[in-house]
């Protein structure tokens, strides 16, 4: 079984006013199987734990540590960790001018499994997943993301996680923007993919909605850098109901 295991987790990011704290002690484990909502206000920390996990320059980890299947995730490089099987599917994802969404993919996937994927099977593979997210198959020869609606860059995301098959992925806010046909278009991708291969989720959201489809095991409330409160999907229907005022009365 696969865990990322998240222990006293510090980080900080440089800002014009100085280095500041936002993440304050975080302990968390995702296993293989598991699907684990993040939830909370703006600015709790959420995206920050999502981009450090992955490896992005701007955050530092001050203190604690994260290891992934035992080995230690934050001494290794950003490819690295993608190789070792962690997966971001990003809030914003970035435009890659002139680089075609075939290239991108088969590039990818070469690197992280270290061969590169038989080009007719492979081929056919990127088709039938593009079909089941309802992916145009002519996005394949377009750049990556340029000119994307907000939809199409999000099943894009998720076509990603499918053809590579990572062993925990995280979600940050991968239902913003969405309407309610793609909201459901992708969750049902996400749980394809974790159901072929067994991969733990980090699913990053502030609304219910996403969860009608993708059924958490635990939800962790994010409040101020810190998980103020964890339980099961009964605590993602509370927080619709109440908010989270009475967290932030407590901050």
């Amino acid at each position: 079984m696969t865990k990322l295991e998240i222990r006293d987790l510090h980080v900080s990011v440089d800002t014009p006013e100085g280095v500041k704290p936002i993440l304050k002690g975080v302990n968390l484990t995702v296993a293989s199987g598991q699907t684990h909502a993040i939830m909370g206000p703006n600015g709790s920390g959420k995206s920050t734990l999502a981009y450090c996990l992955a490896g992005h320059p701007k955050y530092l980890v001050t203190s604690g540590s994260v290891s992934l299947e035992g080995e230690d995730l934050l001494a290794m490089s950003v490819d690295q960790r993608a190789r070792a099987g962690l997966f971001l599917a990003m809030q914003y994802p970035v435009e890659v001018p002139g680089v075609t969404v075939a290239n991108f993919l088969r590039t990818a996937k070469t690197a992280v499994s270290g061969q590169a994927p038989p080009l007719r099977t492979w081929v056919r593979q990127v088709g039938q997943a593009m079909d089941a997210l309802r992916f145009d198959r002519e996005f394949a020869e377009r750049s990556v993301n340029e000119g994307f609606s907000g939809g199409e860059k999000k099943r894009h995301e998720i076509l990603q996680m499918e053809l590579l098959e990572p062993k925990i992925a995280i979600l940050d806010e991968t239902d913003s923007g969405l309407d309610v046909d793609a909201l459901r278009v992708v969750s049902e991708g996400v749980n394809r993919a974790q159901a072929a291969t067994g991969a733990g989720i980090m699913l990053i959201t502030h609304y219910t909605r996403i969860l009608e489809y993708i059924k958490p095991d635990f939800v962790h409330v994010f409040v101020d850098g810190r998980i103020a409160e964890e339980g099961g999907p009964d605590l993602a229907t509370r927080l619709e109901a109440e908010g989270y005022d009475r967290f932030l009365s407590a901050v």
